[in-house]
């Protein structure tokens, strides 16, 4: 049986991998594509999932316009890693989408799309969560529907954008404290502690790229990102933060986790976006959320390089 799936995304290059990854999952029903502001601007990330799904030839797949700003307070910049336009600078290397987006907004989307599910969905979104608060708030008869949410962001250890702080998180702190805090969906969050150790290398990158000529297309989107992790994790590798997510979303347990009531910093000042997860044996009992704390690391490695190495050439 398949596994219907909803992806809410700013592409970004680790969002390309994720939207990928699902494509080229056979046990997927990728039902639709919701995207919000975040490692650009709101145009520049409905373009860029535009693209991309005509680049995975899934133009059947609806994609809804978002979010172009956090709930509250303006978002303080975008993210400097993923290159002018979102993917290094390489947009225009994609193809030109045949289809336009949904005439939905994105809440509508997600609304309607859970309404005529016939069995739980699981939403994965990668990027800030204003739009899943939105929905969550404006929607909660939608809330059975949802299998789970994996959720990109957050990290335990330290934050990427700030020193406490994951970006995603960061983004919109109150809309994160919204979706980890108040709500009572089954959640799973995958952290940055985790996906930054799921690194892949340049090496795993160049032999991908031989593998089709979509994937040599994907791994073309990177240049600017790989240099920022270069710096970012000593390494020659790059973070695929989003696409962890995905993988776990589509074979669950892939990932291990710990159950953990979870906080999310929303005071300005240097913890602001920071995801605070309550670890003590005599937490006080109420929500809790599904954390990473550990991975087979080869395995996650092997299992995105299996499947975004059978994306093929098209037609």
């Amino acid at each position: 049986m398949t596994t219907p799936l909803i992806i809410d995304t700013d592409p970004g290059v680790d969002d390309a991998f994720a939207l990928a990854l699902a494509v080229a999952s056979p046990e997927v029903e990728l039902l639709g594509v919701t995207t919000v502001f975040g490692n650009v601007a709101l145009p520049d990330t409905t373009e860029n999932a535009l693209r991309l799904r005509a680049l995975l030839d899934r133009e059947d797949v609806p994609v809804a316009v978002g979010a172009a700003r956090p709930l509250v307070h303006p978002q303080p910049r975008l993210s400097s890693a993923h290159g002018s336009d979102g993917l290094s600078g390489f947009r225009h290397t994609l193809p030109e989408p045949t289809a336009p987006v949904d005439a939905r907004d994105a809440v509508t989307l997600l609304r309607e799309l859970l309404e005529a599910a016939d069995r739980p969905v699981t939403v994965v979104p990668v990027g800030p969560l204003t739009n899943i608060a939105l929905l969550l708030a404006a929607h909660p008869h939608v809330k059975p529907k949802i299998a789970r949410l994996v959720i990109m962001g957050g990290g335990l250890e330290g934050g990427n954008i700030t020193a406490s702080a994951e970006f995603n998180l960061w983004c919109d702190p109150e809309a994160a404290r919204r979706v980890l805090a108040d709500e009572d969906v089954p959640t799973t969050l995958v952290t940055m502690d985790l996906t930054s150790r799921c690194a892949v290398s340049g090496e795993w990158l160049g032999d991908l790229a031989r593998t089709s000529a979509r994937a040599a297309k994907l791994v073309g989107l990177t240049p600017d990102y790989l240099a920022t992790y270069r710096r970012f994790l000593g390494i020659d590798g790059m973070a695929v933060h989003d696409a962890v997510a995905v993988a776990e979303a589509i074979r669950p347990g892939l990932l291990t986790t710990a159950a953990y009531p979870v906080d999310v910093e929303c005071a300005f000042g240097p913890g602001r976006g920071a995801v605070v997860a309550d670890r003590r044996l005599d937490a006080p009992a109420g929500r809790r959320v599904d954390v990473t704390t550990g991975a087979d690391l080869p395995a996650v490695r092997d299992f995105l390089f299996e499947r975004l190495g059978a994306l093929g050439d098209g037609e």
